[in-house]
């Protein structure tokens, strides 16, 4: 098996920034575009759970902005074969008083692009 592919981290990079964009800018649709439109689908967040891309946009669809000033740190992308990706990343705000947050994604290439098929966000981690 191919570990690291470069052509194949440079993809899941550049499909991890767009998502990335999407976020900061709370762009619903570009964010559902980033999922796997499936009911298997899963996020787990810091208070809550979703299961299925319909469950998972309406989650998205009533949540508020980020706040302003997301950093991110610590990104890994990791590929394994030319099909199957996962990307972690740590996260902070400006002058948040949390701990960093933490973020995982398995990004999985389908006919129409890399989507991802599993997320995971937390916080607590000390850094």
């Amino acid at each position: 098996m191919d570990i690291d592919r470069p052509d194949v981290v440079a993809e899941v990079t550049a499909a991890f920034t767009g998502y990335e964009k999407a976020l900061v800018a709370g762009d619903v649709g570009a964010l559902d575009g980033w999922f796997w439109d499936s009911s298997r689908v899963t996020r787990f967040g810091v208070a809550d759970r979703q299961t299925g891309a319909a469950e998972l946009h309406a989650w998205r669809t009533a949540q508020p902005p980020l706040p302003p000033g997301r950093r991110l740190y610590d990104t890994r992308v990791t590929a394994f074969g030319p099909d199957l990706a996962t990307v972690t990343t740590m996260f902070d705000y400006p002058g948040a008083r949390d701990r960093p947050g933490r973020q995982s994604q398995t990004w999985v290439r389908f006919p129409g692009g890399w989507r991802i098929v599993q997320a995971h966000v937390s916080h607590g981690l000390a850094q």
